[in-house]
């Protein structure tokens, strides 16, 4: 299974960004899709994650703001970012288990500019 992320880059402080991660290979059964980031020096954290039946789970600073969601058909999950903050500044990971795989994608930057 392999994991392809796009949509990072630089946005404003309120701004919006759109990340996307798609899954190829030998996907028999995707069953929860989901958005980690971290920082220099920090943990790799939870962002949000959706199960197989759109059960969404949610880091407390991103309620409200971030809606994870996810296309099964096209074994996509997206990331919609609203009202951006500089602190949610980070490298974004998707992740993908399956019944057989947890697999990791490769990373994307997302800047917020103050």
């Amino acid at each position: 299974v392999q994991l392809q992320a796009s949509g990072g880059g630089l946005a404003q402080a309120g701004g919006s960004l759109r990340l996307s991660c798609a899954a190829s290979g030998s996907i028999f059964r995707i069953n929860v899709m989901g958005w980690y980031r971290q920082g220099p020096g920090k943990q790799r954290e939870l962002v949000a994650a959706i199960s197989n039946g759109g059960v969404t789970n949610y880091a407390d600073s991103v309620k409200g703001r971030f809606t994870i969601s996810r296309d099964n058909a096209k074994n996509t999950v997206y990331l919609q970012m609203n009202n951006l903050k500089f602190d949610d500044t980070d490298v974004y990971y998707c992740r993908v288990v399956t019944g057989r795989y947890d697999v990791w994608g490769q990373g994307t930057q997302v800047t917020v500019s103050s």
